[in-house]
């Protein structure tokens, strides 16, 4: 299962986690993905585009 936006496309992003000892390891920030039914389909839609489709 991909990570991606079906609305805007948008996906998982690539940044450091910074530990105590100032440490830097790659991680990934996902994105907030939830199941909403658009025009009768079941999509998976990032929690920006649905607060975009509420105004």
């Amino acid at each position: 299962m991909s990570r991606v936006c079906d609305v805007c496309g948008r996906g998982s992003q690539v940044g450091n986690k910074v530990s105590h000892s100032q440490v830097k390891t790659l991680r990934k920030y996902m994105i907030n993905l939830q199941a909403k039914k658009i025009e009768g389909k079941s999509r998976k839609v990032c929690t920006k585009c649905i607060k975009t489709m509420a105004k």
